[in-house]
């Protein structure tokens, strides 16, 4: 059984900043790639960014150069630092974990960008 509990959600101004963390419990594979998408209001889900347990990271275009994405392989953590938030990042963001053919999620936790 594998759990992911994310953290560090909440409402933020324009151009502030937010810090996402996500701890997975449970029988994890070494080799895995964790990341987080998000779901905005009326839109698919999408990739935020993810990166593999060898530190290879993938971006949304849309985030490139303002998140930063990083982890912990000791903790099985992975952290995501939001920076220059806009309102259209408001979303739920999932953390995502995957190995061995297998993908598990978290509950979500509420972004929202708001003056």
């Amino acid at each position: 059984q594998v759990h992911l509990v994310e953290s560090g959600g909440g409402l933020v101004q324009p151009g502030g900043s937010l810090r996402l963390s996500c701890a997975a419990s449970g029988s994890i594979y070494s080799i895995n790639v964790m990341g987080w998408y998000r779901q905005g209001p009326g839109k698919e889900r999408e990739l935020v960014a993810n990166m593999a347990s060898g530190g290879t990271t993938n971006y949304g275009d849309s985030v490139k150069g303002r998140f930063t994405i990083s982890r912990d392989n000791a903790k099985n953590t992975v952290y995501l630092q939001m920076n220059s938030l806009k309102p259209e990042d408001t979303a739920v963001y999932y953390c995502n974990l995957w190995f061995r053919s297998s993908t598990y999620w978290g509950q979500g936790t509420q972004v929202t960008v708001s003056s």
